[in-house]
């Protein structure tokens, strides 16, 4: 196939970037892309501008912006576009059956995880929490079903025993743009194999929740220091201060056992130790409500927490 394929790009969020940018860059035809509608944001609840939608923009493509895919029908705005194929890359919203049978070459998506694992909104979040140690992109050919749909290409990466989700996310997302563009150039020379996921194998990412940030100090040191990578930037592992919100932005299991009841700060000499249900926490970067972050030493030095202090 030496034709350029017409693609519709669906995506949203700062992830599906780079594999847009790489589709702008490479030699098909970005003919439309499709994302969320612009949300309100930040204190003063201003409209937000998906960082999609304005890649886009800056490079002439039309931009759809559909409030719903069903009703009415969606397929039918696009299909005047003749798409040979669609990419997507976390848009947000599961497509119907008629926009997946729209083009000929149906619907791929650039999924953050090695499927069958970690099928969800959330596979990174998931990974580190669960305390992962490899994970990667998967391009998939997509179905009915959530993540379900055959295998196209796969790309591994490791996960670093202090990586965040906020950086892992972004690593993924380059790796993702590259295993696409390596996936198209196998579509054309007619060399990308399919092969089923194994249902087996499956687990699952549900969507994050703020709450779930949420620190249980019954939980393990190495449990709670997970919760804080794969929840920083959001929604932040958080415990309470003397009433107010306290934010892990970072933390690591620290060596020794704990000799005090779970969430009560042991030591506050270079950093903040904190009794966990299983060893210690070494608190390193954290914010308390209505400040800004600080090294836990810092934060420490400043006399808003002792020996004795009571978290959660």
């Amino acid at each position: 196939m030496t034709t350029p394929l017409r693609i519709i790009f669906f995506g949203t969020p700062d992830f599906a970037v780079p594999s847009l940018r790489a589709l702008l860059a490479g030699p098909d035809s970005i003919v439309a892309v499709v994302c969320q509608p612009d949300k309100p944001a930040g204190r003063g609840q201003q409209l937000a501008t998906p960082p999609v939608k304005q890649v886009a923009v800056d490079a002439g493509v039309p931009v759809f912006q559909p409030e719903k895919l069903r009703v009415p029908d969606f397929t039918t705005v696009l299909r005047p576009l003749a798409p040979d194929l669609i990419v997507v890359a976390a848009y947000g919203k599961i497509l119907p059956k008629s926009l997946l049978a729209l083009p000929p070459h149906g619907c791929i998506n650039v999924h953050a995880s090695l499927l069958p694992k970690y099928r969800g909104a959330a596979p990174i979040q998931w990974a580190i929490l669960r305390g992962e140690t490899c994970s990667g992109v998967t391009i998939m050919q997509m179905n009915e079903r959530m993540d379900a749909g055959d295998i196209l290409l796969q790309r591994e990466t490791p996960i670093g025993n202090d990586e965040t989700y906020g950086e892992l996310q972004t690593r993924l997302a380059e790796v993702g743009a590259a295993t696409l563009m390596e996936a198209l150039t196998a579509l054309r020379a007619g060399r990308l194999d399919a092969r089923p996921q194994s249902e087996a194998e499956v687990s699952l990412a549900p969507m994050i929740q703020k709450e779930d940030g949420r620190i249980d100090w019954n939980e393990s040191a190495i449990a709670i220091a997970r919760r804080a990578r794969a929840f920083n930037p959001w929604p932040s592992a958080s415990t309470r201060l003397d009433g107010k919100l306290l934010k892990v932005h970072r933390a690591h299991v620290r060596a020794g056992r704990a000799a005090a009841s779970p969430g009560v700060v042991t030591s506050v000499d270079g950093g903040i130790a904190v009794a966990t249900g299983d060893g210690l926490l070494g608190l390193d970067e954290v914010q308390l409500e209505g400040r800004k972050r600080l090294n836990a030493a810092d934060f420490a030095r400043g006399g808003a927490i002792k020996v004795g202090t009571r978290l959660g």
